[in-house]
């Protein structure tokens, strides 16, 4: 079994298995930096042709640091793996999920190297069509869209619309009877199949807020009700089971329930549905312990039990639709902080940690705090010749969870204003950041070829106070 990022807590001066104490404390981890990135003889970090010290005198800390080449080769590497690999089964097309990341220069990117999109909201819907890629090319999600969310999506010509409810398929069939046009939609499915992650980003087990159930017939039923309504056109079926899997068996089950509703309404119906969604959720090496499968594997897999189910069932396959966020954006991007005090901390049994704050915290990376989430970090601004000491790095808000790093070997003689940087914050760390204690959000840069183009600026002052009514 796969490891995954929701392990179980460490205890006093434990450490975790993975973590082993360096041979050389500036060494990097290849497998968790982007593309471009590397240490120089003095120890010092680049990527995308800057060293850190460089970018942090342009666009200070914290920030987020995207490679731009390291993002988009991992985005044409899924779009060309599924396509390779369906070609014989009728097709596969990649849809970037925008909630790992999502600004308009990535829009622009997705648009120029021909990946649809995923959005959740109508504030990802705005980003994205801002970023001038074509709403056909997006899927709309979300068990709860507001009225004007669907009809902005249906008045940009929108792809897709996953219809998460039976509420919601007589919701969009009004607002598309308004409009005067016919809604695309899939029906989000529910197949009783748990993902082996965390609780909270688990989405496909049956005790949960997302989708219409497999077992209990409310499946089958949305799409009889979606065939008989006609403002709306059944596209497909979706699904998604959760997000940092390691593990294939659990989406290739997951497929199987999947088809087997697909033939079931195509044998009563008459309806064949062209598309089905299989969502993504794929996982990505966060430190030593993860061991996640790449695109191509990961797309074999995936096509070999797509085929299999056809063949058995007599049934041609449905053009497949996977959904990668985190696995094109999350290791592309680091997060970059200035450190401040450094105290040593006497544990139980004779250990010692060193409690190292930066200048940021659960407001830019709530993923520790949220799901025990593991990370990784490395002195980045020079060489250190001092010994590795067990650390943690924390953040400089009012609670003791206020934790990026919970375990690390750092050099003992960090210190204040060394800059450090935790690789794989490309995903799920700018959307979640939020302003408690009224701290300020950090800017998200792309970097290449030694140039910095700002995707996300960095908040200010005066945005906070413009939002205060006084």
């Amino acid at each position: 079994m796969r490891s995954h990022e929701a392990g179980a807590r460490h205890g006093a001066g434990d450490t975790p298995a993975w973590l082993m104490v360096p041979d050389d404390v500036n060494a990097l981890m290849r497998e968790l930096w982007p593309v471009t990135a590397g240490k120089s003889d003095d120890g010092v970090l680049h990527v995308g042709g800057l060293s850190v010290a460089e970018i942090a005198a342009q666009v200070g800390t914290p920030a987020v640091i995207l490679d731009e080449v390291d993002f988009r080769a991992r985005a044409a590497a899924f779009r060309d793996a599924f396509a390779a690999a369906f070609a014989p089964l009728g097709g596969a097309e990649v849809s970037y999920a925008g909630k790992a990341l999502l600004a308009r220069g990535i829009a622009g990117w997705l648009d120029e190297d021909g990946l649809g999109l995923d959005v959740c909201s109508g504030g990802e819907l705005a980003i994205a069509l801002a970023g001038g890629l074509d709403a056909s090319r997006m899927t709309l999600h979300g068990n709860y869209k507001t009225d004007a969310t669907i009809r902005a999506a249906l008045r940009a010509g929108i792809g897709r619309i996953a219809v998460d409810s039976s509420y919601e398929i007589g919701q969009v069939a009004r607002i598309a009877a308004d409009e005067d046009v016919v809604a695309p939609v899939w029906i989000r499915v529910r197949v009783g199949v748990e993902a082996h992650t965390h609780d909270y980003i688990a989405t496909a087990h049956e005790d949960q807020k997302f989708g219409l159930s497999v077992h209990d017939g409310s499946a089958m039923a949305a799409a009889r009700r979606v065939v008989a309504t006609p403002q709306v056109d059944l596209r497909g079926l979706h699904i998604h089971i959760g997000s940092q899997i390691f593990d294939s068996e659990g989406l290739r089950e997951a497929t199987r329930r999947l088809f087997g509703l697909h033939t079931a309404i195509g044998r009563e119906l008459g309806v064949w549905a062209p598309e089905m969604g299989l969502g993504g959720g794929f996982g990505v090496a966060y430190t030593t312990g993860h061991d996640p499968l790449g695109p191509e594997e990961l797309a074999a897999q995936m096509a070999q039990g797509v085929g299999a189910l056809a063949r058995d069932s007599g049934v041609a396959p449905p053009r497949i639709c996977v959904e990668p966020g985190r696995a094109i954006a999350g290791p592309a991007g680091f997060t970059l902080y200035t450190v401040g005090p450094v105290k040593r901390v006497a544990l139980d049994g004779g250990f010692t940690r060193h409690y190292v704050a930066v200048d940021g915290g659960m407001s830019d990376n709530i993923r520790t705090a949220l799901y025990g989430a593991d990370y990784s970090a490395t002195l980045a601004s020079r060489r250190s010749d001092a010994p590795p000491v067990l650390s943690r790095v924390v953040g400089t808000h009012c609670e003791s969870g206020d934790i990026v790093v919970k375990d690390e070997y750092l050099p003992a003689d960090i210190g204040p204003g060394d800059l450090l940087a935790v690789p794989v914050t490309g995903a799920y760390c700018y959307p979640l950041a939020s302003n408690y204690n009224q701290v300020l959000r950090p800017p998200v840069v792309a970097v290449r070829d030694g140039v910095i183009r700002p995707l996300i600026r960095r908040e200010r002052l005066e945005d906070r106070l413009a939002l205060d009514c006084g």
